[in-house]
């Protein structure tokens, strides 16, 4: 590849519901820390996001070096209704995290907001690794999936 203008991923953005609920969900739940918040408000914002009289909330979250935005719209609202999309729908699916007690954090995350989906459990015997996808408290699915090993260490390590 030839030298990319692309730096680096700077954030994965989410409109949620509820921002208070969704600081809970992805902070107490997943471990994401708070590193900035901002009120936005008209223009040149209304040109960016191509929104009308945008007044919003933008937190960001970090773990792991993967940060996350929170969108909370005071206006416009915020359309539709929390819901969970097929993953065969174009666009994000999904965010996964590997977790060291799979029930113990599904337990957390239901506490918190998020749904179990259920028929999405599986195990694989043979590598002792098990997986679900939850929800958080707007829809957006999240994999969870717990299995031996640090995927993060080097080969051999």
């Amino acid at each position: 590849m030839t030298d990319s203008q692309v730096l680096r991923v700077s954030h994965l953005g989410l409109c949620v519901t509820d921002l208070e609920r969704s600081l809970r969900f992805y902070g107490e739940g997943l471990g994401f820390v708070e590193v900035s918040r901002l009120r936005v408000a008209g223009p040149p914002a209304q040109t960016l996001l191509e929104l009308e009289d945008v007044k919003l909330t933008a937190v960001c979250l970090e773990r792991d070096g993967t940060r996350l935005e929170l969108l909370r719209y005071d206006s416009p609202e915020t359309l539709g209704s929390p819901s969970t999309r097929p993953m065969n729908a174009a666009g994000l699916t999904h965010l996964s995290l590997r977790v060291a007690d799979l029930e113990r954090c599904v337990a957390d995350l239901e506490a918190l907001g998020g749904r179990a989906l259920a028929a999405t459990r599986i195990e694989i015997g043979q590598s002792r690794t098990r997986a679900l996808f939850v929800t958080d408290p707007d829809g957006t699915r999240i994999e969870l999936v717990e299995a031996p090993g640090d995927p993060a260490a080097a080969p051999g390590a």
